[in-house]
Parts: C-alpha cells; structure tokens; sequence
C-alpha cells in the first residue's frame, strides 16, 4: 500500500473521518465492464457520487457533477469523444478537461475547469477505482489467475445490493459455519452442521484459510453428482479489507472460483460483485447457475441486513466466538490493523 493522503470526505459522508481515510486508497469494483457502453452511468463508492463512462481511450471514472451547476453528468451522454452534460451542453474529455462551453464557444475555459477523477482499472469482468490510492500500486487488486485461463469458463452474475455494512457480508461470505443452517434449501445439510477443524494463516494481503468437510457444493437437485464421502476442500484468499476469492474443489480437478468483491456504496450499503468461473459443465446453460448464486447470495443478504450491530466489532470481545470462527477472527484483526475503529466496518 501506497501512503495514505488525507481527503475531503463526501458530503454526508456516513463514514467516520479515520475510518473513510483508512479504506478510500484501497480500489473497489463499481460495475460490470459490460454494461458501460454508449452512456454514462451513475454510482457511488465510499458516499462518493460517480459516473463512470467509455470512450476510444478506454473508460473514464470522475465526481458525478457538472462543475457549471450541479447536475449529475450520469443523466448526459457520450458523443464524439466527449461526455456532455443534460442541462447547458458542457463538455467534457476523458481526462474531465471541460472543452466547449455552447452558450459561449470562444470563451476561454480555464484549466481548472476540470472534474476530479480517478484512476480506473478493468479486470475479472469489472470496472475498478480507487478514491485516493496509487494507480501504479502492484497489490492494487486481488489475484484471480483463473479467469484468464482459457479452459476456465468466465460467468457475471448480476451485482446484489444489501442494506449492511461490507464487513459483515464479507465475514459471512467466508463463515463455513452456517451451511447447514442458512443455506439448507441450496447445498446445505442439516444433518451435517459439524465443521472440522480447519487452518487459517494471516499474510500481507489478508488470510488464506482452507477448509475440508463432506458439505457438498451441489445444489439439492445436483447432489447425486457428490461421490459419497467426499471431502469437498474450500481454499479462501483474502484481500482486504473486502474482496476474497474461494476456489471449490470438486470431484476430479473440476474447480469453481468465486470471486466475492463487496463494494461499500456506503456505511450501511453493499453491492456484492461476484464473478465466477469453472472448468466444467461448460456445455451446459447458465441459467441455473445463475439461479443458484443468486439463491446462495439472497439467502444470507437476509440474515446479514438483519444483523446488529450494523458495524463488525472488531474488538473481539463485544461479540462471542468459536472455534469454527478462526477466519473471522484473524480477518477482524486484519482490519483492525488497517487503522479502523474497533466498532468498525462498514
């Protein structure tokens, strides 16, 4: 990581000062590389109001305002190399350069008219930005060598939007002690709620934590694909403070990754971006598999909006653990090291 450089916080900011500077240089996924096309969109990151737009140079990240009188620049269009505002026609470069001013085209336009923008990354499927970090950062996103290689299948499910704190849904995106209880309609087995003892070690991107047990991770309808047995392996790579990569291994060399990239749209919202890919079933449609991710993923978005506090403590005592919860507890650690306030996250 890169020094951190401290910045005016968003208007309505719903972050603590320490808190919001401790995660913004960190980059988080604001969308999916397909869906920016022909028009700007609009979204936020960390209560910060964005759009995001392409044009031949590539795409394009800055403050979803027009710095003439406040619209947002998401509700304009892109036309020849330019994004152009709704309301007066300013236009803007992909460099947030204002350039023409129609109302008065000879008027020299100062060079401080200018959006603020970000630096902007695509990889795994998504668009990625960063408020205050180092573009040139090496550890600037997790690592998925899998998606590149070409006999694994790529899969983009559609973002899921939770009323929760990030860091909630990340510790229960990593939690393997609710299968058999929140997940029994997908792939979980009430009558298999044992979770063996399991290794976690911290590193300095996060944890690595690898879990083996006979839960299989076939959906219900699938379940007589499992050799009886088996000893599923579930590898999780975390990259804080919340994005993580679960590789399944299944029968044979048969591997599902899952990419799990919680985006802190603010202190109580997340979109989940999940992008995944397999090397198997390759012949087969989609369509349940993106059934089944959204089952797995709704089924815990309605227990993590549920939970209090809303924050993750990270004071290990405000909360009881377990020994089945070794990972949460060296990823609250890892966050707590990143300089954030012990009710944290969000």
């Amino acid at each position: 990581m890169s020094t951190v450089v401290k910045t005016l916080l968003p208007s309505g900011c719903t972050f603590s000062e320490s808190d919001w500077q401790a995660i913004a240089p960190f980059w988080y996924p604001i969308a999916y590389s397909h869906n920016i096309n022909d028009s700007p969109v609009g979204t936020t990151l960390l209560d910060q109001r964005l759009v995001i737009w392409r044009t031949s140079t590539g795409l394009s990240v800055a403050n979803d305002i027009c710095l003439h009188r406040g619209v947002p620049l998401s509700m304009g269009e892109v036309q020849d190399e330019q994004l152009i505002c709704k309301y007066h026609g300013f236009h803007y470069s992909p460099v947030g350069q204002c350039t023409l001013i129609p109302a008065n085209p000879q008027a020299n336009i100062p060079s401080q008219l200018c959006l603020k923008t970000y630096p902007v990354k695509e990889a795994y499927g998504l668009v990625w930005t960063t408020l205050t970090g180092n573009a040139d950062d090496p550890d600037a996103l997790p690592v998925f060598p899998e998606w590149l290689e070409p006999d694994y299948q790529p899969i983009k499910p559609d973002p899921i939007d939770l009323e929760a704190a990030a860091g909630r849904q990340m510790e229960g995106f990593l939690d393997v002690a609710h299968f058999a209880w929140i997940h029994a309609d997908s792939f979980g087995d009430r009558q298999n709620p044992v979770v063996p003892k399991y290794t976690v070690e911290a590193n300095a991107r996060g944890l690595r934590s690898q879990y083996r047990s006979t839960v299989s991770n076939f959906p219900k309808s699938l379940q007589h694909r499992a050799p009886a047995d088996f000893e599923w392996l579930r590898d999780f790579t975390v990259f804080l403070p919340f994005s993580a990569l679960l590789r399944v291994h299944f029968p044979g060399r048969d591997r599902l990754c899952i990419l799990n990239a919680a985006s802190p749209v603010s202190a109580r919202k997340t979109r989940v971006f999940s992008p995944l890919c397999r090397n198997f079933d390759q012949d087969q449609p989609l369509e349940p598999v993106y059934e089944f991710n959204y089952q797995i993923f709704n089924e815990d978005k309605a227990v993590v909006e549920a939970q209090y506090p809303e924050d993750l403590p990270l004071d290990l005592k405000v909360e009881s653990h377990i020994e089945a919860d070794q990972t949460s507890i060296i990823y609250r650690k890892g966050l707590a090291k990143l300089g954030l306030s012990q009710q944290y996250t969000a």
